[in-house]
């Protein structure tokens, strides 16, 4: 279900996912905006200018007017947008609070980057598990989403190992939602770096968080060049990154029973209790 403060457009991540984890969403609408403020405000917040962690494997620059959550504030903070709780999480939010970007450490192995993208082929296999994956999402209670096509085509760069895509999804009301994700490709894993944003003003907020990202690193040992022999190697490359990594392999290797496309939403708007709480820290400052 997503709850609303207003009427508020959406953005997530599409990913497939093993039919037995949980298919949940993330949202920016909580019930009570004053209250929201309030708890936000208590929330040990990073503000820049300043180096955060991310984890133990990365580290970020955040900017003056942009502000960042470690692991257990993150946790709190998607619980006060009425999200599922979740652990070794960390939040960048830019300047003006339209929008945040979660990161995320997956342990997956070193992937390799030695595959050519095929947008047209990953396109038509996303389409292909539509009517299955709306199959399973009917039978867990979730409405059918529907896979249009690419709003930021898949393309890696070889340069800073970083993957991205942006989808374009129909709701089952017929209201679209543009998917934004980054993987950021290290010697033990991938980074998943999660936009939330406003549609309307989505492009422009692809660009801030671009340019947020050319500040972000591996700490030393962690850098995809420093991989060496012995190390543990991803059994997928980057084509299935975009298909969902490891519950794809894991299902074609007979460990899962189906696959299942999912959305992970997230709101933001101009109204929305984030952006007013980063309003209200502006003024003070």
């Amino acid at each position: 279900m997503i709850h609303h403060l207003a009427r508020l457009a959406l953005v997530g991540v599409v990913a497939f996912g093993v039919l037995a984890a949980p298919l949940s969403g993330w949202s920016q609408a909580p019930a009570d905006g004053d209250t929201a403020q309030k708890q936000m405000a208590s929330l040990s917040w990073q503000r820049g200018p300043a180096e955060a962690r991310i984890g133990t494997v990365a580290s970020i620059r955040v900017a003056q007017g942009q502000a960042f959550l470690d692991g257990p504030n993150t946790r709190r903070f998607l619980e006060i947008n009425q999200n599922p709780p979740r652990d070794n999480h960390y939040t960048l939010v830019g300047g003006d609070g339209s929008w945040f970007a979660v990161f995320y450490f997956e342990n997956s192995g070193y992937v390799k980057d030695d595959e050519k993208l095929d947008a047209d082929e990953l396109l038509r296999t996303l389409q292909a598990s539509d009517e299955p994956s709306n199959q399973e999402r009917k039978r867990l209670g979730m409405p059918a989403m529907y896979t249009l096509g690419w709003h930021v085509p898949p393309h890696y760069d070889p340069t800073t190992k970083q993957l991205e895509w942006g989808m374009r999804i129909r709701t089952e009301d017929n209201e679209t939602i543009v998917n934004y994700t980054i993987r950021l490709l290290g010697r033990r894993g991938v980074v998943k770096a999660t936009l939330v944003s406003d549609p309307a003003r989505l492009d422009r907020d692809i660009a801030d968080f671009r340019n947020a990202l050319t500040t972000y690193s591996f700490t030393g040992g962690e850098r995809y060049a420093e991989f060496r022999a012995g190390d543990r190697v991803a059994e997928y490359g980057l084509a299935a990154l975009v298909l969902g990594g490891a519950a794809v392999v894991a299902t074609k290797s007979g460990f899962g029973k189906a696959i299942a496309k999912f959305v992970v939403i997230g709101v933001a708007a101009a109204g929305s209790a984030i952006a007013g709480f980063f309003r209200r820290l502006r003024r003070r400052s």
